[in-house]
């Protein structure tokens, strides 16, 4: 079941990484300077009601599953797993979060092309995060 859990929220976190990789960010440049201040927090308020929850599910269970799996043949993926979504974590702390919090204020071009290159390390990883998580299926 906690296996499954962990699956569900990492298949649906890569749907989402990969629409906002290759629609939504690359769009945002579009919106134009007039109204990107309230688009940008539009997006981030309602963002956050999609995303954070698998997000803590999916590293909760990715944790429970390393702990879990110490001493058995699972334990390195599990680790692996659990090791990658420190990445995710990290890279939405340290740099998605701050590019929003500067875009918020209005449209910049660095920043945005900071976001959407960023962004490919928790793409990369999420995609990475798929095999492991069916590796862990019971």
């Amino acid at each position: 079941m906690l296996e499954t859990l962990h699956l569900l929220a990492t298949v649906f976190m890569v749907g989402v990484i990969a629409f906002v990789q290759v629609v939504h960010y690359p769009l945002m440049a579009r919106v134009g300077a007039g109204h990107f201040a309230s688009y940008e927090s539009g997006h981030t308020a309602r963002t956050g009601w999609i995303v954070i929850p698998p997000m803590v599910i999916e590293a909760v269970t990715a944790l429970w599953l390393a702990v879990e799996s110490v001493g058995t043949p699972s334990a390195a993926p599990a680790l692996v797993g659990a090791g990658l979504v420190g990445v995710i974590w990290v890279s939405t702390a340290l740099l998605q979060a701050p590019a929003h919090g500067r875009l918020i204020r209005g449209f910049d071009e660095v920043t945005h092309r900071r976001l959407v290159l960023g962004n490919w390390i928790r793409t990369v990883a999420w995609i990475f995060r798929v095999p492991i998580a069916v590796l862990l299926l019971p």
